[in-house]
């Protein structure tokens, strides 16, 4: 394979530089992201749809936007961006991952991905996900098995996972997620990048769905500061989401590398949630790191019952998520896919008899154990996944995972990033933290109060300037 260019890994600030000094050309940029697609994309299976044409003449523009001199108003001009399959882009295949809606093509754009497109990106390719983003794993009758590039024995995660593994391997510079059981924060682990779950209202969703305080749309990509750049031009109101209207949090502007000062609970399991050794290492690892910084860290326990939570958010999928599943499935019963009907199954046999009143009720009590926390401390820390890795291919119908010796009855329970679904007003940013002992990245998430963006940010700002990033890793690029 050919040696990739340098600026195939480059973080988006340097670049926009770059663009800017006219050192550096969008056209060069995206021709990078288009060999890397061609070269690793049979293997990895990361993006579906590609719109090479489109997208060279819209790096010929934005070039010369540079030449001409450049302004604010496009802040991502000439950046390459994924977006993830489920999300309509006017006049592109809207696939949402299923053979369901292989044929259909959008009539509208999401309003935060118009938000991108208006900035001045680029979206060169639509990336994979499972059908309708039911699953933890990224896999599909359309595309095929999205496998993890550092062991392609793995899954990629999901399910947002062709966003994270278009990051991992240089197919893209930023790309979008959508997280309604920690879709956004598992791949992101898993592919050693950034996720961030904004607090519900923060970036617009697509009605009926903006309503679901489970669901919400946000930034992936290499670094923190990439991440906050992206999300900086997403967030924000808009007339056609109700939710969307919560106080602007102005992160470009506030959000500082320093953590110093501040109280910080690392977790390194979740109550009685089952943990690999890995990544309950790597996490505990970061008191020392983060005491470096100048932070008050410490390990803490907590009091949470993974039943109550797996319970709550089955009460939850049941009666939303589980239920447009459903319908799909009772639609087009031999189109949709057995994991996307195992999702609704699982909602409903676990939710047995409870009403949605029930769940709520959960839910409060379960406020109760983590917003005290925030009594003490600024911001928790801790694993978005329990595992070291789903295996490339596997349906997990019909059995479940084992993690840290504990039989998890449906692999979905190894997620412990739900919790923050729930608690849908903690902002959650998730960084990478090491590797485990099978090569996969491994990643934590840093959560804070309701709507303080700012001190999560802060925070994984101080942290990315002293952990080893995959991408600046010396095997980050064994891939290449």
């Amino acid at each position: 394979m050919r040696a990739m260019s340098d600026v195939t890994f480059m973080n988006v600030t340097e670049m926009l530089g770059r663009y800017r000094d006219k050192s550096l050309s969008p056209v060069e940029v995206l021709e990078s992201t288009i060999e890397r697609i061609e070269a690793l994309n049979p293997t990895v299976n990361a993006v579906g749809h590609t719109f090479f044409d489109a997208a060279r003449a819209q790096a010929k523009s934005a070039e010369r936007h540079y030449a001409r001199g450049w302004d604010d108003g496009l802040p991502l001009a000439g950046v390459p961006v994924v977006v993830k399959e489920d999300e309509p882009v006017q006049g592109q295949p809207w696939t949402q991952g299923s053979k369901v809606y292989e044929d259909v093509i959008a009539t509208h754009t999401s309003t935060f991905v118009q938000r991108i497109i208006d900035a001045g990106a680029i979206v060169h390719a639509r990336s994979t996900a499972p059908e309708f983003s039911s699953a933890a794993f990224t896999q599909s009758e359309l595309w095929g098995v999205t496998r993890n590039p550092w062991n392609t024995k793995y899954s990629s995660g999901g399910s947002s996972g062709g966003s994270a593994v278009a990051l991992a391997t240089g197919m893209a510079h930023l790309a979008t997620g959508s997280d309604v059981a920690g879709s956004i924060r598992t791949p992101s682990s898993f592919n050693g990048i950034v996720g961030f779950k904004p607090p519900h209202g923060r970036v617009p969703v697509d009605p009926p769905f903006n309503l679901d305080r489970y669901c919400h749309c946000g930034p992936m990509a290499r670094t923190v500061s990439d991440c906050l750049t992206m999300q900086s031009v997403i967030a924000g109101p808009t007339s056609t989401d109700i939710a969307s209207h919560v106080p602007v949090s102005q992160l470009s502007t506030f959000a500082t590398r320093s953590c110093t000062g501040m109280r910080i609970a690392v977790i390194p399991a979740l109550g009685d949630w089952p943990v690999a050794s890995d990544v309950a290492e790597n996490t505990a690892k970061l008191v020392d790191t983060l005491t470096a910084l100048g932070a008050r860290a410490e390990i803490v326990e907590v009091d949470l019952s993974r039943a109550a939570i797996m319970r709550a958010a089955a009460i939850h999928y049941d009666h939303v998520f589980g239920a447009s599943i459903s319908a799909e499935a009772s639609a087009h019963p031999d189109k949709v896919t057995e994991y996307a009907k195992e999702f609704a199954r699982w909602a409903r046999r676990t939710r047995g008899d409870a009403t949605f009143l029930d769940g709520l009720a959960i839910e409060a009590e379960l406020y109760s154990s983590i917003g005290s926390l925030f009594d003490t401390y600024d911001a928790l820390i801790t694993p978005a996944v329990a595992t070291d890795g789903f295996l490339a291919g596997d349906d997990y119908v019909g059995h479940g995972i084992k993690v840290a010796g504990t039989e998890l009855e449906f692999y979905l329970e190894a997620v412990p990033a739900i919790t923050f679904n729930i608690l849908s007003s903690c902002p959650v940013l998730t960084i990478p933290t090491g590797f485990a002992r099978n090569g996969i990245p491994t990643g934590t998430q840093i959560v804070t109060r309701p709507y303080d963006d700012h001190t999560a940010f802060s925070i994984g700002l101080a942290l990315e300037g002293v952990l080893p990033f995959p991408s600046e890793h010396p095997n980050g690029r064994a891939f290449s």
